[in-house]
């Protein structure tokens, strides 16, 4: 399992209200031909909280069955209920995935002391490799470089997918934990500090449309090209910052339809762009001529 580089957070396409299972294997397939890492299904880009038990499953399925030995798969399997969470990660490995994303229990608002026990019931009923999932903008809670060095006792947790956005809180993990816990930027625009800083890679939400600049940062990266990287940085950058206008994946799939990647609507509670919001987003895809 290749655990390293672009890590593209899979939209969920839908058309007639259901899971485009067509335009699943098509992305997966664009993601294969344009150098992609890994991939992410299942995840908050991927509506995840409207999508239905078994459309969570068939989802991963689908990206399994096109993806298997040519990208990593890093199935979306976390919850705010850790027994949910662990009959979900059992499945993700049933069928085949080679991780699972577990973000941590949103609106139940545990301290660090309960973060550990949701995080330690779940790697002691499923022998499974696990990134942990932060995003406090989200989910409320922030789980500490503290907690995270306890629970890298475990083998099973293998990275940590930060978009807590500090910069202080991703050198500190490094810190405490070295290289038993590998760190994944979890905003886009923080890609290149992160990798600054000791991390590996990126769970993108950028690389749904621009997968091969993505690729070519982290690679530009390891070959100390640095004057490249900051180039490349620049230049994504205004994207990044595109991609939430609104509140994710509103953006992004907008972007996709607009440029004809067709992946559909929204699910409610998620509406539609504003039309101000939308002209600004069609103006910055076009400076990269992805819409004429």
């Amino acid at each position: 399992m290749k655990l390293e580089g672009s890590f593209v957070a899979l939209v969920s396409p839908f058309k007639d209200e259901k899971l485009n299972e067509a335009k699943i294997r098509e992305l997966v397939k664009f993601h294969i031909d344009n150098g992609t890492d890994g991939i992410v299904p299942c995840g908050t880009t991927g509506e995840s909280p409207t999508l239905s038990d078994q459309e969570k499953d068939r989802l991963i399925e689908i990206v399994i069955e096109e993806a298997t030995d040519k990208l990593t798969i890093v199935a979306g399997t976390g919850t705010n209920n850790t027994d949910k969470t662990i009959k979900a990660t059992k499945r993700a490995k049933e069928m085949g995935a080679d991780a699972a994303l577990v973000i941590t229990p949103y609106y139940n608002k545990p301290t660090q002391e309960g973060l550990y026990r949701h995080f330690e019931a779940i790697l002691k009923a499923v022998e499974f490799p696990i990134m942990i999932y932060n995003v406090p903008g989200r989910t409320s809670v922030n789980i500490l470089p503290s907690t995270v060095a306890r629970l890298a006792k475990y083998e099973n947790i293998v990275a940590i997918k930060e978009a807590s956005g500090d910069l202080n809180q991703v050198s500190e993990i490094i810190s405490r934990c070295g290289d038993s816990i590998k760190v994944f930027s979890g905003d886009d625009s923080l890609f290149t500090p992160i990798l600054s800083v000791g991390g590996v890679g990126v769970v993108s939400v950028i690389a749904n449309i621009v997968p091969q600049e993505l690729k070519t940062l982290h690679t530009t990266f390891v070959e100390k090209k640095l004057t490249e990287v900051q180039r490349l940085h620049q230049y994504l950058f205004p994207l990044c910052q595109a991609m939430f206008i609104e509140t994710n994946p509103i953006p992004v799939k907008t972007a996709m339809n607009l440029i004809g990647m067709e992946v559909g609507d929204f699910r409610l509670p998620l509406a539609p762009m504003s039309e101000s919001n939308k002209q600004r987003l069609i103006d910055v895809i076009k400076s990269y001529g992805l819409l004429t």
